[in-house]
């Protein structure tokens, strides 16, 4: 499916609100850097600090994981001269934009959000940015004229919301605006965590993306399992994830999981031992990366970033009257 996106525009963010685990890597990442080193694409990858903040509350924090999410995506293989990487705050198209798509939709509107009402239910502050942000998101992909946004499967309906606020814009204004298209990549829609549930920070139930092997394994441990079954549901739904990244075979995960019947430990040491065949590699050159080369590599693409989106807003201004 990847391949046949060819000359298309790719884009895609995560938050800078802790460390990346493997369902950022699975779900969002690598689709990314599949799409990326395809040199027909150009890709667009954004470090989402300003959407941190519905949840990050220390500014020397989110400082600290904004370089380390960048050492992230080159150690995971993003490729710096393939893609336009930059932080969401050094645009300020991208809050300007979603000012004006914030005055086109309404309350009830975003109060369908099912991310919004699940975060809150599970005990997240119901802060105003949370509320609106779907706008942001929007904003964040129509300002580059994006054909495709690698998701998870709960972030479907935020792209349904994009699509929603471009014939918003148009209604009023006239075209302008791309409408995007979500990747999901199948079988890694939503990359479940040591609860079965979607794997996310806020739901605590993560396998660090970079941890040691030990913290790895101490994840792995933790996963709920159901001594009623044939085997570890949870486990086996990670493994899978994690055997189609190996190249390798159902098949052999099912002979795996056959032989190693109500062995419960035994199956957790496997899923430790693959989740490390993918990890290793990108832990060592994690460590080699510099925070010159970040500040570089954020700076270039800033600099990219705005030179395109000025276009676009250039046009929104007129449209709406706010240039003369």
């Amino acid at each position: 499916m990847l391949s046949s996106l060819s000359k298309k525009r790719i884009l895609t963010g995560l938050q800078p609100s802790g460390a990346l685990h493997i369902g950022n890597y699975l779900g969002a990442l690598k689709p990314l850097i599949d799409l990326s080193n395809d040199p027909e694409n150009e890709t667009f990858l954004m470090v989402a600090d300003y959407h941190a903040l519905t949840s990050v509350r220390d500014g020397n924090q989110l400082r600290e994981h904004t370089h380390q999410i960048v050492r992230d995506y080159l150690a995971a293989g993003v490729n710096k001269d393939n893609v336009t990487l930059f932080r969401q705050s050094e645009n300020p198209h991208h809050m300007e934009l979603s000012w004006v798509f914030n005055c086109l939709v309404t309350v009830p509107f975003l109060m369908q959000a099912h991310s919004y009402k699940d975060k809150v239910a599970k005990g997240m502050d119901a802060n105003a940015g949370l509320f609106t942000y779907p706008m942001l998101m929007a904003a964040d992909i129509v300002l580059y004229d994006i054909d495709f946004v690698p998701v998870g499967e709960d972030q479907r309906q935020h792209l349904e919301y994009t699509r929603e606020a471009v014939t918003k814009f148009h209604n009023a204004y006239g075209e302008l605006f791309k409408e995007p298209k979500e990747v999901i990549v199948k079988g890694v829609g939503v990359v479940p965590g040591t609860d079965g549930q979607k794997m996310s920070k806020s739901y605590k139930n993560t396998i660090p993306l970079f941890g040691t092997r030990e913290e790895i394994q101490k994840a792995v441990m933790s996963i709920v399992t159901d001594s009623s079954g044939d085997k570890p549901e949870h486990v086996f739904n990670i493994h899978t994830i994690i055997y189609r990244v190996l190249g390798k075979s159902q098949v052999e995960l099912d002979a795996l999981y056959h032989e190693h019947t109500g062995k419960y430990k035994a199956l957790k040491d496997a899923l430790v031992e693959d989740i490390e065949k993918v990890v290793a590699p990108m832990r060592e050159r994690r460590a080699a990366i510099t925070d010159d080369q970040i500040r570089r590599i954020l700076m270039s693409g800033a600099e990219k970033a705005r030179a395109e989106s000025a276009l676009k807003m250039t046009v929104v201004r007129e449209r709406i009257g706010i240039s003369f």
